[in-house]
């Protein structure tokens, strides 16, 4: 979202509402405060959601009511919503203005692991998609493959905006002979599948370390805890702290491979194409990554690694296992021939022409 931002400040003066400080980029922001739910979970709006009365429950989140106030008597040129969950609002705000819907993934089914979800927030999700969708002047969505689920289910043709980052001047780093240096980064959040890459790594030999770059999750830190539990007195493994975003890909530039693996559990985890893989290609790292189509088609177009045959610590193990650290430098410097194409320049092009054809 940051990256976009910078683009729609080329354009013109940017308006933020959302959580958390002003982003760089934009020349004004409205803060919406960070404990405001941004889905209907007050009694009223859990009601409406299993009553199926999702026209009078779109703006009953506590977040929307917020931003609905703070935007009150506004006008823009160009309204773009984040996500499924603000388009409604986008519609509202944009007063007959054209309104691009960044949909990032595949909204209806964004957590549809977790029953709560499932049965009241699906439904709503997909009344959404249906009702607005048709209405955006543009959608966006970062794959093919999530692109061809909105256009087979709600008949809209999606541009692609990958969640690349923009090319970073770097050289892969020199091997320490004897070592294969692992690294992960991303959010500290159950379901992420962090503790596969754990226990495939104590199930290594010496050669391997893994260092994890975790962003906390909105629990307390008792996820991150569980995490260091499960580490014990491993010296191989070490958690850091997180870093900035300007901070991250020359961080990962001193490690050898980047590691991920995610468990089929929704239509996004089986198509996910994530900013980690990108931001490991412009750190110079090779990747190991458990198979699926999107991450699968893009390691083997660029040789950039290894696929695990699936998600498990064991498939992880087997994968990491068969490396020798000559293949590992192959991958690496073909990470560095890839992260010319591989950047966030294509996107951005996509991304300033949708917006600049709608401005007046």
């Amino acid at each position: 979202m940051l990256r976009q931002l910078d683009v729609l400040a080329e354009l013109g003066e940017v308006t933020t509402v959302g959580f958390g400080d002003k982003p760089r980029a934009a020349t004004e922001h409205l803060e919406i405060d960070a404990n405001l739910p941004s889905l209907p979970q007050t009694p009223a709006g859990v009601a409406l959601l299993a009553a199926r009365r999702f026209d009078k429950v779109e703006f009953l989140a506590p977040a929307i009511r917020a931003a609905l106030d703070l935007l009150s008597g506004r006008r823009f040129d160009v309204v773009v919503a984040n996500e499924a969950r603000a388009m409604a609002l986008g519609h509202h705000v944009a007063q007959g203005a054209p309104v691009v819907a960044d949909m990032h993934e595949w909204a209806p089914e964004e957590r549809s692991h977790v029953t709560s979800w499932r049965l009241l927030v699906k439904p709503f999700m997909t009344h959404q998609c249906r009702k607005y969708l048709p209405k955006m002047a543009a959608v966006t969505t970062v794959n093919d493959s999530i692109a061809e689920l909105y256009r087979d289910r709600f008949g809209v043709s999606a541009r692609i905006v990958r969640n690349a980052g923009a090319f970073r001047d770097l050289e892969p780093s020199e091997m320490r002979n004897g070592r294969i240096r692992l690294v992960h980064s991303g959010g500290a959040v159950p379901g992420r599948n962090i503790e596969a890459l754990i226990e495939a790594v104590r199930s290594l030999d010496e050669t391997y370390t893994l260092d994890l770059y975790l962003v906390p999750g909105r629990d307390g830190g008792r996820y991150l805890d569980s995490l260091r539990a499960l580490i014990g007195g491993d010296p191989r493994i070490t958690l850091h702290p997180p870093v900035t975003p300007d901070e991250l890909v020359p961080t990962l530039n001193s490690y050898d491979v980047g590691v991920f693996s995610l468990p089929p559990l929704t239509p996004n985890h089986r198509f996910m194409l994530p900013n980690k893989i990108f931001d490991f290609v412009q750190a110079r790292l090779a990747v190991v990554f458990g198979s699926a189509p999107e991450t699968d088609r893009l390691i083997s177009e660029h040789r950039l690694g290894a696929i695990a045959r699936d998600a498990s610590a064991e498939a992880m193990r087997e994968t990491l296992a068969a490396l020798d650290e000559q293949q590992v430098r192959t991958y690496k410097q073909n990470a560095h021939t890839a992260a010319k194409v591989l950047n966030s320049a294509e996107d951005r092009e996509v991304l300033k022409t949708v917006v600049a054809d709608l401005l007046p």
